[in-house]
């Protein structure tokens, strides 16, 4: 795997408790939508390989865009924490990049993205590059969280969905009795009825499920029992979020 030299250039919360980084695209780096990289932090005593300095993170940015971007939920662990307190300019090493969740190539079939929370940071640089393309290709994008206040990109993805005719978005949140915001869109989890509903007719889609490795199995086990055929499903865990 390539290592390459970036600095961190600016930090916001995008969600209650989530937060995005952009560092600099190091010369030289590629990447294709859906990919990720390994992040390693100047933590002192530690190994490059210790977990206190070492993360691996979807790229939410586009390979379009100027910058490379990673968002994660703030937990109380030793990575987040040096992460967080990183200053400005500070230098990190970025390893990568690696994996294979990008959209698939055959054109006619559409494509059905099921996010649960920070998992939708891969299906955010596919969605934006889509639109910088102007793909025709149908996208569906099925995402889940407790809460609006909770929703990383929610707003860029409504706005992505209102600008396309070819991509559409169904939010649902599970706790919304719970928000301080008002939230009019669909409520509960996503199941069989729910995804059924959300594609209606399309032919022969191609499922992606990225969120907490108890939500990928339970939406593998849903499409499973939906009658869709397991090579059309693709799955991301993410662990330590």
């Amino acid at each position: 795997m390539t290592s390459y030299t970036a600095r961190l250039e600016a930090r916001e919360e995008i969600a209650e408790g989530t937060m995005a980084f952009h560092f600099e695209k190091p010369d030289g780096f590629e990447f294709k939508p859906g990919q990720a990289i390994n992040v390693v932090l100047p933590v002192p005593g530690a190994a490059p390989n210790d977990q206190d300095a070492r993360h691996a993170f979807s790229i939410v940015s586009a390979p379009f865009q100027d910058d490379l971007t990673i968002a994660t939920r703030m937990r109380d662990s030793a990575f987040k924490r040096a992460l967080k307190s990183l200053p400005i300019g500070s230098p990190v090493t970025i390893g990568g990049p690696f994996g294979s969740l990008g959209l698939h190539k055959d054109r006619t079939r559409a494509g059905i993205f099921i996010a649960g929370g920070i998992g939708i940071t891969p299906f955010v640089s596919i969605l934006r590059q889509a639109a910088k393309d102007r793909l025709q290709q149908r996208l569906i994008l099925l995402y889940s969280n407790r809460r609006p206040e909770d929703a990383a990109f929610l707003a860029e993805l409504q706005q992505l969905a209102a600008q396309s005719e070819s991509f559409r978005m169904v939010a649902t949140m599970t706790q919304a009795s719970a928000s301080r915001r008002r939230w009019e869109g669909p409520t509960g989890l996503i199941t069989g009825e729910f995804i059924k509903s959300a594609v209606g007719d399309l032919a022969a889609p191609v499922f992606y499920v990225v969120g907490p490795p108890g939500m990928v199995e339970a939406m593998r086990q849903t499409l499973s029992r939906a009658g869709m055929d397991d090579e059309d499903i693709r799955s991301e865990s993410f662990y330590g979020y």
